[in-house]
């Protein structure tokens, strides 16, 4: 079965086209990267398999624009790996707002794009993207179906004092106001592929995953099952990230509002597009454009980048705790997996637990495969493990398409 799975970030598509034979049989035709977008230097970068890799630099404005350079990729004469659309079998999409409405994965219908609407409100920056994903490609591929993976379907397992807010209960039956998460389809794969490369039963393991990246979150994990996560009704909530604020003090936000006489959408623009590494550096939402600054001597730069570390080694920690313990640590997405110094950095701020990171394996894995970057006698393990939330996309579609077709 050929499928395309559509990965919309909030600065982002990744994307891959999969023939998948089983859920652990399958030939990668093509994957690619939107990245950037909104941003003077946006680019396509597609990889075709068995054919030299082209990068297209566009002007790319908006997720509407880039999923038209990704489908015209796919059927390009010189670099596609397709004849036509029709050969795509069906379509897999990552959505990262469910709430409530879904414990799992779903097909793709009237009612269920509905709910992603409603969603919408929890997640601004992510689910009218993948919306516009779905669009597109119901456009092209009307008789194609689709499947919508959800980040918040692996977080559903937390218990009520861990979701919920200490606001009146009324607020949470009339209008769902509870925590989330998100990036759950990444969390549990990286869990899942870490126990293996560790060595663990999945079943009977403690495990901490660093999603970081331009939108960054981390899970606590026990026994496969996620007990708490940073992100919250929103992906506002947490740490630092490109271009949101993470946890501020709520009467920030009135209070500021009341001083630029602001309203509500204006202050919700503010800290969801114009805050995070954006608005600290007031240079760019790329952390690597922060590196690069840094370099140069440039303060806020440097804040951000010693930010990021402060917020990830906070919470960690306070896993820990959680946890009574830890078994492996993983760092995963686009910092996570090729920032080395970031890495060092904060499991230097471990070692009261006994951490131990191997310098060389930990320089050697960013932009590598599956590594141990642990030392051999550090008592918890650290891996690098390159997150691979299409494949888990793919097999999810394939699963519930076969099931209809049965």
């Amino acid at each position: 079965m050929i499928i395309l799975v559509i990965n919309c970030g909030s600065s982002s598509i990744k994307y891959q086209l999969l023939d998948m034979k089983n859920e652990e049989v399958y030939d990668l035709m093509a994957k690619g990267l939107v990245e950037k977008i909104g941003l003077p230097d946006s680019s396509l970068t597609h990889k075709p398999t068995g054919k030299t890799p082209v990068t297209i630099s566009a002007a790319i404005p908006d997720h509407k624009v880039g999923m038209k350079l990704v489908m015209d990729a796919l059927i390009d004469p010189e670099h596609g790996v397709l004849k036509s659309f029709e050969d795509i079998e069906a379509v897999g999409h990552r959505v990262v707002q469910g709430a409530d409405f879904f414990s799992g994965s779903a097909l793709v219908n009237d009612d269920v794009i509905k709910k992603i609407e409603i969603c919408s409100d929890f997640a601004p920056l992510h689910n009218p993207s993948n919306l516009l994903g779905i669009h597109a490609v119901s456009q092209v591929l009307p008789k194609v179906p689709q499947v919508v993976v959800f980040d918040t379907a692996f977080h559903q397992t937390m218990l009520p004092y861990a979701y919920m807010y200490a606001l009146p209960w009324e607020y949470y039956e009339k209008y769902r106001i509870r925590r989330y998460g998100a990036h759950g389809t990444s969390h549990e794969y990286v869990s899942r592929r870490g126990a293996k490369l560790a060595g663990l039963d999945i079943e009977n393991s403690k495990i901490i995953t660093c999603h970081l990246g331009n939108g960054s979150s981390i899970t606590a994990i026990k026994d496969g099952k996620c007990v708490d996560t940073t992100m919250g009704f929103t992906p506002l909530e947490g740490m630092i990230m490109g271009t949101r604020c993470g946890n501020i003090d709520a009467s920030i936000v009135p209070y500021i509002m009341k001083k630029e006489n602001l309203t509500p959408d204006q202050m919700t623009e503010i800290m969801n597009k114009k805050s995070g590494f954006l608005g600290l550096s007031g240079k760019s939402s790329d952390l690597r454009d922060m590196n690069a600054a840094a370099l140069e001597g440039d303060k806020r730069a440097k804040i951000v980048l010693k930010k990021l570390t402060y917020d990830t080694i906070k919470n960690v920690g306070g896993f820990v705790a959680e946890l009574n313990g830890v078994d492996l640590i993983v760092f995963t997405a686009g910092i996570g997996e090729n920032n080395a110094r970031l890495r060092r950095r904060i499991c230097e701020n471990l070692s009261y637990l006994g951490v131990k990171l191997d310098e060389e394996a930990n320089v050697n894995a960013s932009g590598g495969g599956e590594t141990i970057i642990s030392a051999p006698d550090s008592s918890i393990k650290v891996a690098m493990i390159p997150t691979n939330e299409e494949l888990a996309i793919a097999r999810d579609t394939m699963r519930l398409v076969c099931e209809t077709e049965d």
